[in-house]
């Protein structure tokens, strides 16, 4: 990077930070100290959930790591992650967002608490913090700094900018609380939406020769088949990463679990200042994510037709793409914008991780009589920690061939048993406590297995699937031999009142059927053009 790229670099992040403090100073602050560092004070509008939520989960583990494997897939099977969680989303608008809010819960797994037993959630709580300690916070790490390293050919090593990450992006959850980290995500959401979206156009201009109709023609006739997003093999005859059978069983019920229970995500929605406002963020954000294949996954298509990049393992994809297109007065800009990407991310995860560990297990057991000002000091205190301990496993990470298959298979070892406990619990009653305990002990030991003893030219979304099912059907048979009495039933479904209004978007309906219909439209498109 240039002087020029430095200096740009430097002001764009900056003015984040200063923009980022001078809305938060604005916005309406809660009486409950809790409410406001971990919540927001409930008073996001949905310009802000929406991008809250786009930016937390666009990041580079998804830039790196899904146009790494559609380049080595040979195959745009992996539109099927962004499709499919238009989809999961949609039910997170009509189904989930409505029951969370209406009790005014913090947490997602304080649901799972009022519908069973205080044991249930905190098991659901403990599978979540295992999830961001070993997976999700080390991989946002590890992907940002190889991202940077590989983009601007830094001599540094990945230690020292997987620390400078987790440092800066660790002080906006630590120290600002949830408004922060969603204003920040928006801000910084804006910028990477118009420089993810530079980077493929640029990319068709230079495979055009300079022009990027030409680019586009090359596309759809030099190898057709690399547009192709049902398939089980690619052109050499191996298996895709994403064959079209999964999207039938594993992709949608991950999709849910991601989208509908994830603490990470749905505090972006739960932070709303009232359903419908909620509501609009969570399907816009839906609607965005018929773009994302654009950012997420074309790089990776268009790479294969550019024989000249250097490119010795295919995380490495994104990054030649990105120094290829990019003129050098342009490196810092879009640095400062993948750098928004990787802190949006880091930040919300942590934010999310302290929200979890003080109001469940500081609040629940260690310090029942805690204030409000002593939990968030505990939440803040747990942050450092959990940043720290992100710091040092990241670096390990560079031992993987594929970081998004590797993020998704480890996924499953505590999303399995979770996706099942809160689809059962939001729509049945009449499964007790000990149902979903036995359950969910059933879905983690059985994915563990599978994870540990795969099974040969099974693919693991399979495997996904069939520990989802086990995990329901001991469920269901508990709750058939044992069922909740309906004394039990009634003390499970009484509610405190709403702490925002709950009138639903008038329109959320009619967006959900054209988001719908949009996804459809693609696929046939798609399917069409490989031909």
């Amino acid at each position: 990077m240039n002087t020029i790229s430095i200096i740009s670099f430097i002001i764009a992040t900056g003015s984040v930070a200063v923009f980022t403090y001078l809305i938060v100073s604005k916005m309406k602050k809660s009486d409950s100290a809790t409410e406001e560092y971990f919540t927001g004070g409930r008073a996001l509008a949905w310009p802000i959930v929406a991008g809250s939520l786009l930016l937390t989960n666009l990041s580079t583990e998804q830039l790196v790591g899904l146009n790494g494997d559609v380049f080595g897939d040979k195959a745009l099977v992996g539109v099927a992650w962004e499709a499919l969680a238009a989809f999961a989303m949609i039910a997170t608008a009509l189904l989930f967002l409505p029951t969370y809010l209406a009790s005014g819960f913090t947490t997602t797994p304080a649901f799972l608490e009022k519908r069973f037993d205080k044991m249930t959630r905190s098991m659901v709580s403990g599978l979540f913090l295992f999830g961001y300690v070993t997976v999700l916070l080390p991989v946002v790490l590890y992907t940002g700094s190889l991202a940077l390293i590989t983009m601007f050919n830094l001599d540094i090593s990945i230690w020292v900018i997987a620390a400078a990450i987790g440092v800066l992006g660790s002080s906006y959850a630590i120290f600002g609380g949830l408004k922060s980290v969603a204003v920040s995500d928006t801000l910084n959401g804006a910028g990477l939406l118009v420089g993810g979206l530079a980077i493929p156009i640029l990319a068709l201009i230079s495979l055009g020769g300079g022009s990027f109709f030409d680019g586009i023609s090359i596309l759809g006739n030099n190898n057709p088949e690399y547009l192709k997003v049902l398939t089980q093999n690619n052109l050499d005859g191996k298996p895709v990463t994403v064959p079209w059978p999964t999207l039938l069983t594993g992709m949608m019920f991950i999709q849910i679990f991601y989208w509908s229970t994830n603490q990470v995500i749905v505090q972006r929605a739960m932070a709303a200042k009232s359903l419908a406002e909620g509501q609009k963020g969570v399907l816009f954000a839906s609607a965005m994510k018929l773009v994302g294949p654009i950012m997420l996954c074309l790089p990776g298509i268009i790479a294969l037709h550019m024989p000249d990049l250097i490119i010795d393992k295919q995380d490495q994809v994104y990054g030649a793409v990105v120094r290829h297109v990019l003129p050098d007065w342009s490196l810092g800009l879009f640095a400062a914008v993948l750098m928004g990407s990787i802190l949006s991310s880091f930040n919300s995860a942590l934010n999310s991780a302290s929200t979890l560990f003080s109001l469940q297990f500081y609040k629940g057991y260690i310090n029942k009589n805690a204030n409000d000002s002593e939990i968030v000091a505990t939440g803040r205190k747990f942050g450092i920690a959990l940043a720290l301990a992100s710091i040092i496993i990241a670096p390990l990470l560079s031992q993987l061939d594929s970081i998004f298959q590797y993020l998704q298979k480890v996924n499953g070892i505590y999303s399995v048993p979770i996706i099942a406990i809160f689809l059962l619990g939001i729509l049945t009653k009449h499964i007790p406590a000990i149902g979903a305990k036995i359950g969910m002990a059933v879905g983690f030991i059985s994915y563990a297995y599978f994870v540990f003893f795969p099974i040969e030219n099974f693919h693991w979304l399979h495997m996904y699937f069939i520990s989802f099912t086990w995990s329901i059907m001991v469920m269901l048979l508990i709750g058939y031999l044992k069922p909740k009495t309906e004394e039990e039933i009634r003390e499970s479904d009484k509610r405190d009142p709403a702490p925002v209004d709950m009138t639903p978007w008038v329109k959320a309906k009619e967006a959900s059927l054209a988001i719908v219909g949009a996804t459809v439209a693609i696929y046939l498109f798609l399917s069409w053009a490989s031909l």
